[in-house]
């Protein structure tokens, strides 16, 4: 199982909107909003890194209102 913790910014006006719209998605498992320098943070769980990069990419980029994440990946010892 891979976690990330992703670090979104997104278009003025638009985080209501974006955030509406991820907290719906099974691969959320907590997402917050931010003051500061990003807007939202998305911690989400997929069975494996290809994964997770998969949403991170093709879900999350693509949102209508996303200009940028950063993506921290869970690690275990």
């Amino acid at each position: 199982m891979a976690v990330g913790f992703v670090l979104i910014n997104v278009a003025p006006g638009a985080e209501k909107k974006v955030f509406d719209t991820m907290i719906k998605w099974d691969e959320i498992q907590e997402l917050y909003p931010l003051f500061g320098d990003y807007d939202l943070i998305a911690k989400i769980q997929a069975p494996d890194y290809e994964a997770l990069s998969d949403i991170v990419v093709n879900k999350i980029r693509a949102l209508k209102g996303v200009t940028e994440t950063k993506t921290l990946t869970g690690a275990k010892f």
